[in-house]
């Protein structure tokens, strides 16, 4: 994911972000977003792909949070070759 896609991407749908340095070789940056029409919705995280992920959770009024987690679980699983280990 590219930066100044998820800043257009948020902007178009209503959401202001920034970015900080953070010091952290893994996670140079520190991202921060907000409601441009309540900004007492907002997250801050230090990952692109979370930010993305953050947003549209608020944009969906978090429907599809067990779905994430559910796929997460089933990725997770999948990264480990069973097989090996018999």
């Amino acid at each position: 994911m590219k930066w100044s896609l998820i800043k257009s991407w948020a902007k178009d749908k209503g959401y202001k972000v920034d970015r900080k340095k953070s010091g952290d070789e893994i996670n140079p940056y520190k991202y921060e977003w907000h409601r441009i029409d309540n900004i007492q919705i907002k997250g801050t995280i230090n990952s692109l792909s979370r930010l993305a992920v953050s947003i549209y959770n608020d944009m969906t009024d978090n429907r599809f949070l067990e779905h994430q987690k559910q796929y997460q679980l089933k990725q997770s699983k999948e990264d480990i070759d069973h097989d090996r280990f018999s």
